[in-house]
């Protein structure tokens, strides 16, 4: 039986673009899109509020494109807006399964979205609506990482869900490494020393500063997304 803690009250889920193309290798798998909104409709159901922030790596790394000479700044807003197609692709699925979605953007396209304002996120969710936040911070240099845990020390989220391939964070590549430790939990200080791959360094950082919990779990598993929100302990623990 799977052991639980406390049930949360507001949660940020983070999902990488990568997640959403499946085995399509670019872009948008209608499919996997489906699969995410019908598991966060059934949570939604529940007490919890939840808010979700996406990332663009399916589309357009700013980072990769950058380490092939393109200017940084250039290269990170476009990939902002690679968030933002995402961010469309879950609010129609989510939308076609019942569940009231608003997409708040840090870029402003009021024919897309609405404006990122604290408040109005905090009192869509009150509303049970399920938030997506798109385009990062904004701000070039910043990963939808660091993205997520600024938005949840904002909205004053219970715990930050990375939702990855893997069931947890492991001393090295398990998929490379058979002799691979998974870490059950983790202290902010051992992920930054042992650059650990995570999350960024910034996230974690401002998750440290914040007393912000992480839980790093494996989103492929059917059924996860809702055990980690009603508090079962899955994956690793970073607190």
């Amino acid at each position: 039986m799977t052991k639980k803690t406390k049930k949360l009250r507001r949660v940020v889920l983070k999902i990488s673009g990568e997640a959403l193309m499946g085995k399509l290798g670019y872009g948008v798998d209608p499919e996997v899109v489906k699969s995410i909104s019908l598991e966060i409709k059934e949570i939604s159901k529940s007490s919890a509020e939840i808010a979700v922030v996406i990332g663009g790596g399916n589309i357009f790394r700013g980072l990769s494109a950058a380490a092939k000479g393109m200017d940084r700044s250039t290269a990170d807003y476009m990939g902002m807006l690679a968030t933002m197609l995402n961010g469309l692709a879950l609010q129609d699925a989510l939308e076609k399964a019942g569940v009231d979605t608003r997409v708040l953007t840090a870029i402003d396209m009021c024919e897309l979205a609405e404006p990122y304002i604290r408040r109005r996120a905090v009192r869509h969710m009150e509303k049970k609506r399920v938030v997506i936040f798109v385009c990062g911070t904004g701000n070039p240099y910043f990963t939808t990482d660091t993205a997520a845990a600024l938005r949840a020390i904002e909205i004053g989220a219970d715990m930050v869900l990375k939702a990855t391939k893997v069931d947890g964070v492991y001393s090295k590549d398990p998929v490379k490494y058979k002799d691979a430790k998974k870490f059950e939990k983790l202290d902010y200080m051992e992920v930054l020393k042992n650059k650990l791959k995570v999350m960024d360094s910034t996230a974690v950082s401002l998750c440290m500063d914040n007393s912000l919990p992480i839980v790093v779990f494996n989103m492929k598993k059917k059924g996860n997304i809702k055990r980690a929100i009603l508090g079962e302990k899955i994956g690793t623990m970073i607190a």
